[in-house]
């Protein structure tokens, strides 16, 4: 229990004095994980903390930092904010004018940069910069590039931040102490920029009290369902809302949060830490669900019915759970060998320690979910937004139900528009949008985020989104559709990586669809397509477009007339993050249709 008003630095300090000794923070070096006890990850925030005291961190001071996700990512966080600093995350995919806009528009005047690749985006831009006073690298900067802005601001390397910290703690060792003593619920703790699909991206102010209440809500609901004993592999960026409060946990179940070295090398580090809880956002699960069907296709005969037999008999088992049916002992004696012989294989790429997975940032097909349930893995899908600093509904460990974003969490209010949006009042709602007088009164009307996501309740209590209001598509003939719903069927395809549903004030339907070659590598000799064919060669292939009209076909006989699509066309380039995802995955959906406005345009002719 925390003592006094909520406050992040009040949460870190009760955690460290109730569990001490235990393993806090976790990262990999030589296929080994290796560990920091919460009182060592506490002396650590101290040191910062003095560094910073030293640097002249004041408080309300905003902290930017554009790195990769890592530990110092995180140590400078909770340190800037037990210090009684403003962090503002920059995402490290940005452009150099990204990085700029947010520097400026956030009043910054601390910038924490990875490497001389970070460094050198924002060179060209920092000379605008009139609140920079010191920049801080995570690995030391060449000499070369030092300077080029020695004479702009002071510099230190995280190293010699560390041994400035070190000496000053000596004769201040109860300075964090006092921060923390002194914090008041109304700071500013972060603001978090959104990354917006069309325009300038909007400043989510998050005070120190909404962070605070985010933690407690998530310890409240799930009330002893994660313990001290579970252990998180941290790989979403910190940048991101969602990967940020991933790496908050510690400070509420105790758990140890280890560092990925980075996702690339996510399979190989799920075996060396064995995570029992995993955050993702959807397109990780998409991913390994292609991947794990793309193998099982192609497999020889006896595995692929191995599998049909294996996945029949799931289904027939869960269907009885969640009806509230027992199985028979036969239906369980079944399940027992389909999961050892076919679905034991998929639980053990994960570690085979797993307990729960946990998506949110966007819909997971529930095909995806019920699939990943037959290999003993649990998907607890969950509901939030920047401005409700990331979880506010969440499904609950008792019952899940695939397809929803589960119950509301702790004190997290909904009510609903005449037209479906979703209204949310909580004590974890963002302050305001920085510096954005017009779009804060836009988003919050009597204590209520407007959030621009369309749902319903079930019968049950559980949270449906349907889609995001300015997505809904009004067909020339009157009918509404929710892109979103069809889109996230496709995502249960073999062969289609994105989709994107075109028809607003037309008569019919249409599709742009995106692929991936790896999706198709087992299948080139039957295309016709040598193994060095690119993206474009594929798009082009008669056979390839004949896969996709199957499975634009399968999608559509789960729907009604005017929502099935009538045309598509294959795009011939991935969808990344440099082109049409945002930095948390989510397609640009009007990026795309405007780039590919003629090939629209073309299916209507």
């Amino acid at each position: 229990m925390i003592q006094g008003p909520r406050t992040l630095g009040r949460i870190f300090k009760a955690r460290i004095v109730k569990t001490p000794k235990r393993h806090a923070i976790g990262w990999i070096e030589n296929n080994e994980v290796k560990n920091l006890s919460f009182a060592e990850y506490k002396n650590i925030v101290e040191v910062l903390s003095a560094a910073f005291a030293k640097i002249g961190l004041n408080v309300g001071d905003k902290v930017a930092i554009l790195a990769q996700t890592c530990k110092e990512w995180h140590f400078l966080d909770i340190a800037t904010m037990c210090s009684r600093g403003c962090v503002v995350p920059i995402y490290p995919s940005y452009l150099a004018n990204e990085v700029d806009y947010i520097f400026v528009h956030s009043d910054s005047s601390i910038l924490v940069v990875e490497n001389d690749k970070q460094m050198e985006k924002v060179l060209s831009v920092m000379q605008n910069w009139p609140n920079l006073r010191v920049i801080i690298s995570l690995t030391d900067l060449s000499e070369e590039l030092l300077k080029k802005f020695r004479n702009v601001c002071t510099y230190y390397s995280y190293k010699e931040l560390v041994r400035l910290g070190t000496e000053d703690l000596k004769l201040n060792p109860d300075l964090l102490e006092n921060h923390i003593q002194n914090q008041l619920p109304e700071e500013y703790a972060s603001i978090i920029y959104t990354s917006g699909t069309t325009g300038e991206p909007k400043g989510a102010v998050v005070t120190q009290h909404a962070f605070a209440t985010m933690l407690l809500n998530l310890e409240k609901t799930v009330q002893g369902g994660f313990t001290q004993n579970d252990k998180a592999l941290v790989f979403l960026p910190l940048s991101h809302v969602l990967g940020r409060a991933d790496s908050m946990l510690p400070l509420i179940f105790g758990w140890q949060s280890v560092y990925a070295e980075s996702l690339e090398k996510l399979v190989d580090n799920l075996q060396i830490v064995k995570p029992t809880v995993m955050i993702a956002v959807p397109r990780i699960f998409e991913k390994i669900y292609a991947k794990i069907m793309a193998q099982v296709n192609s497999g020889n005969l006896i595995e692929k019915q191995a599998f049909k037999w294996a996945t029949h008999i799931a289904e027939k088992y869960f269907h009885k759970i969640d009806n509230d049916l027992s199985p028979s002992a036969t239906e369980m004696i079944e399940f027992k060998i389909a999961q050892k012989v076919v679905f034991q294989k998929i639980y053990n790429r994960f570690g085979g320690k797993i307990r729960y997975f946990v998506s949110g940032g966007a819909p997971l097909s529930p095909v995806i979910i019920q699939f990943l349930r037959y290999a003993n893995l649990t998907i607890l899908e969950g509901y939030g937004l920047t401005e409700t600093v990331a979880p506010c509904c969440l499904n609950p460990l008792s019952k899940q139900v695939p397809g929803s974003v589960g119950r509301p969490i702790g004190d997290a209010q909904f009510s609903f528009g005449s037209d479906g949006e979703i209204f949310i009042k909580s004590q974890a709602l963002f302050k305001e949008y920085y510096k954005n007088p017009e779009a804060t009164q836009e988003a919050l009307k009597d204590g209520w985020f407007h959030t621009g996501d369309i749902g319903e309740f079930t019968a049950e209590g559980y949270l449906k989104i349907t889609d995001r209001k300015k997505d809904i598509i009004k067909t020339s003939g009157g009918k509404i559709v929710a892109p979103q719903k069809i889109e996230n069927m496709a995502k249960a395809q073999p062969h289609i990586s994105h989709l994107v549903v075109v028809g607003d004030q037309k008569k019919f339907l249409t599709a742009l669809v995106g692929i991936e070659k790896e999706r198709f590598l087992n299948i080139l000799d039957d295309l016709g397509l040598p193994s060095d064919c690119t993206l474009e060669d594929l798009a082009e292939n008669d056979k390839v477009k004949e896969i996709i009209e199957k499975e634009i076909e399968a999608i559509n006989q789960n729907l009604v007339q005017f929502e099935t699509i009538k045309k598509f066309r294959i795009l011939p380039e991935e969808f990344t993050v440099e082109n049409y995802l945002t930095p948390s995955l989510k397609v640009k959906r009007k990026v795309v249709s405007a780039h590919y406005s003629v090939v629209i345009e073309a299916m209507y002719q």
